[in-house]
C-alpha cells in the first residue's frame, strides 16, 4: 500500500453547529446572553463565597473552585464560537487549537474530581459531624483541591502530546464548533490507534474512579440521612446532596456519551450537539442550582444586596 500523504498543518476549520447565515446570527445572540450569564453567575458566586461569614465551610470553599473553573471552562470555547459565529473563515490556527484541547482536557478532569471531592466533603459532613470539623481543616481542604489541579493538568499534557502525534493528508475542516479529540481523530489519517485507545482508556479510568467516589460517598450517606431522627436534619441534608447530584449527573452523563465512545461520523455529529450543553449550558446551570436550593446561599445573597441598597 502507498504510504499516506501527510501535510504540514497551519490552522483547521471549524465547522460549527450550522452553515445557515440566519441561525449563526440567532445562535449567536442566544450563546452572548448566556455566556454573560455564566459570567456573571460564576464570578458572583466566587465574590458572595469570599465577603461571607456563613459561606465559610469547606462545602463553599470547593463550590467556590468549582464556579472558578466553570469560568475558564466556558471562557476556553464559547469567544472562539462567538468569533466563528461571524466570521467567513472560521479558522483556527494549529497551536491555538493544541491549546484550546489542553486547557479543555485539563478543565474536565479538574471539574470532575472537584466533583468527586464534593462528595466526599458531604460524606464527611453528614457521616462524620463530630470530626467533621478538625478532619476537613483549612490545610486539609487545600491540599484536597489541590490534586485535582495538578492530576488535570498532567493528564492533559499527555493527552494533547498525543493530539499533536496525528498527522493529517489535507482534511482540515473539524466538524465542530472546537477543537474537541474524537473529530480530530475522524479526520487525522495518522497516529489515529494510539490517540484513540489512549482517549477511551483514560477517559474511562478517570471518569470511572471519580464517579466512584461520587456513588460511594452518597451510599454512605444515604445511610446516615434514614438513620437521622430530625425530619429538619433529613431535609438540609437532601437539600444540599441534591444541588451536587444535578451538577455531576449532568456533567457525567453528558461527558460519558461524548468520550466512552469510539469517533464515527454520526457519533461525531450528535457530540456536537451535547458539546453545546456541557460547555455552555453547564456552566451557566451550576450557580443557579447550587443558589436556588440552598438556603444560606440565598441567605447570604440577601444580606449581600441589603448591604449594597444600605451603603448606597
Amino acid at each position: 500500500m502507498p504510504s499516506p500523504n501527510y501535510t504540514d498543518v497551519t490552522e483547521f476549520i471549524l465547522l460549527g453547529l450550522t452553515s445557515r447565515y440566519e441561525l449563526q446570527i440567532l445562535f449567536f445572540v442566544v450563546f452572548l446572553i448566556v455566556y454573560v450569564i455564566t459570567l456573571v453567575g460564576n464570578v458572583g458566586m466566587i465574590m458572595l463565597i469570599s465577603v461571607s461569614p456563613q459561606l465559610q465551610s469547606p462545602m463553599y470553599f470547593f463550590l467556590s473552585h468549582l464556579s472558578f473553573v466553570d469560568v475558564w471552562f466556558s471562557s476556553n470555547v464559547t469567544p472562539k464560537l462567538l468569533e466563528n459565529l461571524l466570521s467567513k473563515t472560521k479558522t483556527i490556527s494549529y497551536v491555538g487549537c493544541l491549546i484550546q484541547c489542553f486547557f479543555f482536557i485539563a478543565l474536565v478532569h479538574v471539574e470532575v474530581y472537584i466533583l468527586a471531592v464534593m462528595a466526599f466533603d458531604r460524606f464527611m459532613a453528614i457521616c462524620n459531624p463530630l470530626i467533621y470539623g478538625s478532619k476537613m481543616s483549612r490545610t486539609v481542604c487545600i491540599r484536597l483541591i489541590s490534586v485535582p489541579y495538578v492530576y488535570g493538568f498532567f493528564i492533559s499534557l499527555i493527552s494533547t502530546l498525543w493530539t499533536y502525534g496525528l498527522y493529517f493528508c489535507g482534511n482540515f475542516e473539524v466538524n465542530h464548533f472546537y477543537c474537541a479529540d474524537p473529530p480530530l481523530i475522524k479526520i487525522a489519517c495518522g497516529g489515529i490507534h494510539i490517540k484513540e485507545y489512549t482517549m477511551i482508556v483514560l477517559a474511562g479510568i478517570n471518569f470511572t474512579y471519580s464517579l466512584s467516589v461520587v456513588l460511594i460517598s452518597y451510599i454512605f450517606i444515604v445511610v446516615a440521612i434514614f438513620r437521622m431522627r430530625s425530619a429538619e436534619g433529613r431535609k438540609k441534608a437532601f437539600s444540599t446532596c441534591g444541588s451536587h447530584l444535578t451538577a455531576v449527573t449532568m456533567f457525567y452523563g453528558t461527558l460519558i456519551f461524548m468520550y466512552l465512545r469510539r469517533p464515527t461520523e454520526e457519533s461525531v455529529e450528535q457530540g456536537k450537539m451535547v458539546a453545546v450543553f456541557y460547555t455552555t449550558i453547564i456552566p451557566m446551570l451550576n450557580p443557579m442550582i447550587y443558589s436556588l436550593r440552598n438556603k444560606d446561599v440565598k441567605e447570604a445573597m440577601n444580606k449581600a444586596i441589603n448591604r449594597s441598597c444600605f451603603v448606597k
